[in-house]
């Protein structure tokens, strides 16, 4: 998402493009070396690691005063509301077997003389920020945000960073906002886990350091040697990277004998448009379509039905269609976030329910959802803290069958399907309506076949609607990588199946279900895949 092409802007409104990470306007750097960057109120200050300068900037980029650094290798800024901060990180400069431990020096912006100078609690210290009681830093080469005490360093505490190559750091009263240049994405963490909340690209390929006006993010960047001034808005969601595919959708039965198969109905799902996709044109059926069902949540499938099939008799049921899917990443903002008091009766009737694989009033549930819930309020955090326990006590595992909520959850192990059942169940336990979608997933080549499929969870949260939420997908080490599976949904996937369990056509299956009628020595066969073709 770097940059938006004409396409995007002529194919979407304009309301959508309004997203947090877009580039409000850019300029160069005073030196070719930046590395720090913070904001006193009125003007940037960048820090230069060549020049061993800071510079003082107006917000259109002209210098309006430099003074000398007192680090050696100056990078991260931060300004208390009136000193500024600056880290040495060399910190990585050999002393016999060990590296010298990096400095953070507080600076008089006027002199630029030197008011203290604090041992770093990390050898690395990068991006620096400032709370309004304490310092943060960044720790480039373990992995750390780590905030300290101004007077003498003390660390009060630290955690694992979003990712595995932090650089930028900066605080908006509320959250932290921390820029890594592996991922070249910039997240908006909980100061009091690490819990990564939001995610955008950043605008450049070597995110340096992050500041806050109040209003807005200012990220400096290493490679480009420029100053990007980036909205913050609280627009929902944007897309992006279209890709037109044609999908062919196939189910075949083979009745092995020795006696007849009377009756095999055949369900096959219909996608609908989305946010995530788009269909270009009408679906194609192959013979033997009897009418299009609905089940009771309105999902909509082409129903096939043969009957009489003879010992080695065959039948394929194929529905054929194109369609245009999308990446698309949510920006969900916690205090935006509705109550339980504005979810519509109709989702609470539908996705608050109870049915056979949640089973959400079983104890392993519901102690399940004390623990993991406790006095909070707000659905955002409840959903978090429910998927945090799920990737705690699960670990990914196709042992066959989709057994309950409570016995997957008491086992400790799960494929995707028993994943989003034990999720769903603790969200809906917790008041969260929570349903599953099904999937036909692109497996990397221009035409392949996909016949292991992917289930995940969509949850309701007002202000928001239905919010794309992968347990299994996310359960991975980095805060980062665990965000990424909450609130996107990759165009490499298309929705065929939505769903809150139990449905009249498709039971607990998706993408396909069939049901059939056969005399007493029948053994029936049954195979089905989906065909990806990427469109020019």
């Amino acid at each position: 998402m770097k940059k938006i092409s004409l396409f995007l802007l002529l194919l979407f409104p304009v309301s959508l493009l309004a997203y947090t990470g877009q580039i409000l306007q850019s300029f160069k750097t005073p030196g070719n070396y930046p590395a720090g960057l913070t904001w006193d109120g009125q003007h940037l200050w960048i820090s230069d690691f060549q020049s061993d300068k800071i510079y003082e900037m107006d917000t259109q980029g002209k210098v309006l005063r430099t003074i000398a650094s007192p680090a050696y290798y100056p990078v991260g800024l931060a300004f208390d509301g009136k000193y500024l901060w600056n880290a040495d990180s060399k910190g990585l400069i050999p002393q016999g077997d060990e590296y010298h431990r990096g400095k953070i020096f507080k600076i008089d912006p006027k002199t630029g003389n030197i008011l203290k100078t604090l041992d770093a609690p990390t050898p690395s210290p990068s991006g620096l920020a400032w709370d309004g009681h304490y310092l943060w830093c960044v720790d480039n080469l373990h992995h750390k945000l780590i905030q300290f005490d101004p007077e003498d360093g003390t660390t009060i505490k630290e955690f694992r960073s979003p990712a595995f190559s932090p650089t930028g750091l900066t605080f908006d009263g509320k959250y932290l906002w921390v820029a890594d240049r592996r991922t070249d994405q910039i997240y908006r963490v909980d100061p009091s886990d690490g819990m990564v909340i939001l995610i955008t690209d950043a605008p450049g390929p070597y995110a340096r350091d992050l500041c806050w006006d109040g209003k807005s993010l200012w990220n400096v960047d290493f490679e480009t040697q420029k100053v990007y001034h980036l909205k913050v808005d609280h627009e929902k969601y944007i897309r992006f990277h279209p890709s037109r595919e044609k999908i062919i959708y196939h189910h075949q039965t083979l009745n092995f004998g020795p006696d007849k198969l009377l009756r095999m109905d055949v369900q096959i799902a219909l996608p609908e448009n989305r946010v995530s996709q788009q269909l270009d044109g009408p679906f194609k059926y192959s013979p033997g379509l009897k009418d299009i069902a609905t089940d009771q949540f309105g999902q909509k499938t082409a129903h096939f039905v043969w009957t009489n099939l003879a010992p080695g008799e065959k039948k394929v049921a194929t529905v054929t269609y194109q369609i245009t899917t999308y990446d698309v990443r949510w920006f969900i903002y916690p205090e935006d976030v509705g109550t339980e008091a504005e979810i519509p009766q109709k989702i609470k009737q539908n996705y608050l329910r109870d049915a056979a694989k949640y089973d959400i009033h079983d104890t392993v549930i519901t102690h399940a959802v004390k623990r993991a819930v406790g006095n909070e309020t707000n659905l955002y955090w409840k959903m978090r803290k429910i998927f945090n326990y799920v990737i705690a006590h699960l670990y990914y595992q196709r042992v066959g069958g989709w057994n309950t909520a409570p016995t997957v959850l008491s086992r400790g192990n799960g494929s995707c399907s028993e994943y989003s059942f034990v999720f769903i169940a603790m969200c809906r336990a917790a008041g969260i309506p929570a349903r599953y979608v099904g999937t036909i997933a692109n497996r990397g080549d221009k035409r392949s076949i996909d016949d292991v499929f992917h289930r995940w969870v969509e949850v309701y949260l007002p202000h928001y609607g239905w919010i794309p939420v992968d347990p299994s997908g996310g359960d991975q080490s980095s805060p980062a990588a665990q965000a990424a599976h909450i609130g996107f949904v990759a165009n490499r996937f298309v929705i065929t199946t939505q769903s809150a369990g139990g449905s009249s056509t498709m039971g607990w299956n998706y993408n396909s279900n069939e049901y059939y009628k056969a005399q007493p020595k029948t053994n029936v066969a049954v195979d089905y895949y989906g065909e990806w073709v990427q469109q020019q």
